[in-house]
């Protein structure tokens, strides 16, 4: 007699601000979950443009984005989408959800309440809470109540929740409702990098350029102070005058702040003989930053000190090792720990500006960068993607 056909798995990958084309679901999480066989995956998330409402299926793939929201922030929008999620928890009957933001959780636990067998896993990708606590976006009772409410729906939906995801080690020590939890339904799954369908991987640094050429630096991913914007562009405007043909500054990546945005056309606009800016008010396509990524000769991380950082590793320090590009990073252990164990950069105190710049153009010529090769194990999805297989496997 004939094996019964392995039955179909719908999984539904959910966000409201991260885009439906946001690496950690679709290419890290999605691209794991479609290892098995029949599985169906459906991504929910923001618009990747404000004339794409619609369903957009790829059957080959067996991924379909459900793009929610689109608009500002602060729109209405963003309460509809709440609207849109549910209507998709009850259309597609998903085996498994994965909720990629805390503002779904209430409606998932809604509706894992009204229906037997319903289950949901959490990837915290953040420390909200304490961003909230931090960051100063909130102030006053505004912040505290809403850093309160993160901390309770969290805490009731990591009780309920099949599974637990972190992109960073350290939330275990610093989220106090993962200490009561079994640690088998915990799992630490880092933000590291998953190669494009045939994209080839460096197994070399990135050459420097020659003498006669500019010095090519990139400041990708999330444009805010904090990630320290300013600094990556002062320190290039010091480097300029130490590096023998000059050197140049791509700032690609999207920014929340209106004011901030305004403030860095402004300067954008008087220096564009060297700096450049992709994207600001819009997000940019994951490809456009390996694009650029690829023709650079030097990633900067100028983030600057902060409790909301201070021990993450930034998705764009695993991108730019699996490039083999050489990195610029602060006086971070955690950081610098993993570019010295593979000679992927230099440490700079990017707030000693025309000193560091100095010492940077001096040191580069001289520093033999990646000398083992460009870094796979430590820096590549694979081994994640493995452990959140054998996870679910598990349910």
């Amino acid at each position: 007699m004939a094996d019964a056909p392995a039955p179909a798995k719908r999984f539904l990958l959910a966000s409201v601000l991260k885009p439906v084309d946001d690496t950690r679901m679709r290419e890290k999480f999605a691209n794991s979950l479609l290892d098995w066989p029949l599985a169906h995956v459906h991504i929910a998330g923001r618009s990747p443009s404000s004339d794409l409402p619609q369903p957009l299926a790829d059957n080959f793939l067996r991924v379909t984005s459900h793009p929610i929201f689109w608009g500002s922030r602060l729109s209405l929008s963003r309460l509809a989408a709440q609207g849109r999620y549910w209507r998709l928890l009850r259309t597609l009957r998903p085996h498994l959800v994965i909720v990629h933001a805390p503002e779904l959780l209430p409606l998932t636990l809604l509706w894992r309440a009204l229906g037997r067998g319903r289950q949901f896993a959490y990837d915290i990708r953040e420390n909200y809470a304490l961003n909230v606590s931090t960051q100063r976006i909130y102030r006053g009772l505004v912040r505290r109540a809403l850093a309160a409410g993160l901390r309770w729906v969290e805490a009731t939906a990591a009780r309920r929740a099949a599974a637990l995801f972190l992109a960073e080690a350290s939330y275990a020590d610093e989220l106090p409702f993962l200490r009561v939890l079994p640690t088998g339904r915990v799992l630490v799954l880092e933000n590291k990098y998953q190669p494009a369908a045939g994209e080839v991987l460096p197994r070399a640094a990135r050459p420097l350029p020659a003498a006669t050429e500019p010095l090519r630096l990139l400041y990708s991913g999330t444009i805010s102070e904090l990630n320290g914007v300013w600094e990556a562009i002062e320190f290039t405007r010091h480097l300029r005058r130490h590096w023998p043909s000059g050197a140049g500054l791509t700032i690609i990546g999207y920014c929340q702040q209106p004011a901030l945005l305004h403030a860095l056309e402004q300067v954008v606009a008087a220096e564009s003989t060297w700096l450049t800016l992709i994207g600001g008010a819009e997000a940019v396509p994951h490809a456009r930053i390996v694009a650029e990524l690829r023709r650079s000769h030097l990633g900067l991380l100028p983030y600057r000190p902060h409790p909301s950082t201070a021990h993450c590793r930034p998705t764009k320090l695993f991108e730019y090792l699996a490039h083999g590009l050489p990195v610029l990073v602060p006086d971070n252990p955690l950081w610098v720990s993993l570019v010295r164990a593979h000679g992927a950069g230099l440490v700079v105190n990017f707030n000693a500006g025309a000193r560091a710049a100095t010492a940077v153009a001096a040191a580069l010529p001289a520093t033999p960068f990646y000398p083992s090769g460009v870094p796979t194990d430590a820096v590549l999805w694979a081994g994640e993607g493995k452990k959140l297989r054998h996870l679910l496997e598990s349910l």
